[in-house]
């Protein structure tokens, strides 16, 4: 099962590199990680997505809270959450194909951010479902460089990760 963890940690050098070590120590996988610093600059924020059953998340959760780094970790999850991500994605763009690509970004809420003569680099935003959708649909042929954040997230309403 798919799991998306937000930690919350000190922004200091080597901080990462312990949090993403406990994971490879362990052989767990990490899908996707973003982090970087929060309203206050001695934090940042990590989110974490990756698979495993509710037990193996528990010890993730566990390792983590071990960590001297580790301010706090939540489990977003476990209720209401909201995610993000945002993809950049080159495809080819000539001919009749232009206003096609051009719909299916207009479809998928997509803006064009560069276009070329035989280009068109699109801007898309929301969970990975729906990235992985608008990849799906295009001609694969015509997807030449495709970028991706990864996932960020925050509880909904008025759950908060702070100190």
């Amino acid at each position: 099962m798919r799991h998306i963890i937000s930690v919350l940690l000190e922004n200091e050098a080597g901080a990462l590199s312990r949090v993403v070590g406990l994971f490879s120590a362990r052989g767990y996988n990490i899908e996707s990680l973003t982090v970087a610093p929060t309203e206050d600059r001695s934090l940042s924020r990590m989110t974490i997505v990756t698979s495993g059953s509710d037990d193996v998340i528990e010890q993730i959760t566990k390792h983590l809270n071990r960590l001297i780094e580790v301010v706090k970790v939540v489990g977003l999850t476990e209720s209401p959450y909201i995610e993000r991500e945002l993809m950049l994605i080159k495809v080819r763009a000539v001919g009749k194909d232009r206003e096609e690509m051009k719909r299916m970004a207009d479809i998928f809420r997509g803006r064009v951010i560069d276009v070329t003569d035989r280009t068109y680099t699109i801007e898309l935003t929301g969970d990975s479902a729906k990235l992985d959708a608008f990849i799906e649909a295009l001609d694969r042929a015509s997807i030449l460089e495709t970028v991706r954040t990864g996932s960020s997230g925050v509880g909904r309403g008025e759950r908060v990760l702070k100190v």
